[in-house]
């Protein structure tokens, strides 16, 4: 199959098709109508001049040259976002996360065949949207105080083990009943944070939390809500004061709701 169809879409007009046996950086997924304004953009490992597309039927994605050495250096994490946000300003994208390789066009083309109706179908979905993602950690010390002001068997073996009369068997009840108790309050917390957010979202995806955060969570936003869902965002930190660490990102490519 010819990688140029007979008549040019406009990705075609955009970005001529990369050579044929050459390894491949794939940045995104988007409809063959997309205007791939790809003028002026870095690419991954380069400078830019050498972006293009592999078009097949009603898709193209959006390729560069593989970099010999493909590491997460800052300027190729810019480089790869800044596509990214230039082909959403235009249209849907399906995004792909940083370091997605292909070993030539060929490969790329029949991918892009084989999963047409599924691509088409999610660039449908993810039109006109972007994503929020949300992290969310409270002060252990504030949340501990807590546990120990509101369970009066939590107080009752602190003591014991700040006084030096409780036993090993003491040590390892209270330690057990703070673990089950902070799990219970951060499951809590989560919940009412997801609640209040998800109605301003089409849908949601829940990751695991890191370090001391008991929420990441990313939202698809439609766009035009995208002032709005910042703003509850930051509602919604003011309003569980001091003690909590909220971190709204976005918008941002919507890298949790391509796959």
């Amino acid at each position: 199959m010819s990688d140029v169809p007979t008549n040019p879409s406009p990705a075609e007009q955009a970005a001529s098709e990369p050579a044929p046996d050459s390894p491949l950086y794939i940045y995104a997924i988007t409809g063959s109508d997309h205007p791939l304004r790809l003028d002026g953009l870095r690419t991954v490992g380069g400078i830019g001049g050498s972006l293009s597309a592999v078009v097949r039927g009603g898709l193209a994605a959006v390729v560069s040259p593989a970099p010999p050495e493909l590491r997460p250096k800052r300027r190729d994490l810019t480089a790869h976002q800044e596509l990214q946000e230039r082909l959403m300003a235009d249209g849907a994208v399906l995004p792909m996360r940083f370091g997605m390789l292909a070993p030539d066009s060929a490969t790329v083309g029949r991918a892009l065949e084989e999963k047409s109706e599924e691509y088409t179908r999610r660039l449908a979905e993810l039109h006109g949207t972007t994503e929020f993602n949300l992290k969310a950690a409270r002060a252990q010390d504030d949340l501990l105080r807590e546990v120990l002001s509101e369970s009066e068997e939590a107080r009752r073996l602190n003591q014991l083990t700040r006084d030096g009369n409780g036993t090993h068997e003491d040590r390892v009840a209270l330690g057990e009943l703070l673990a089950r108790q902070v799990d219970a309050r951060q499951r809590l917390m989560a919940e009412q944070v997801v609640q209040q957010l998800s109605s301003l979202a089409r849908a949601r995806v829940e990751g695991a939390p890191a370090k001391d955060d008991f929420l990441n969570v990313s939202f698809l936003v439609a766009r035009a809500q995208a002032h709005e869902f910042t703003e509850a965002g930051q509602r919604l930190a003011r309003d569980f004061g001091e003690g909590y660490d909220f971190r709204l990102r976005g918008p941002l490519p919507p890298y949790s709701f391509a796959a």
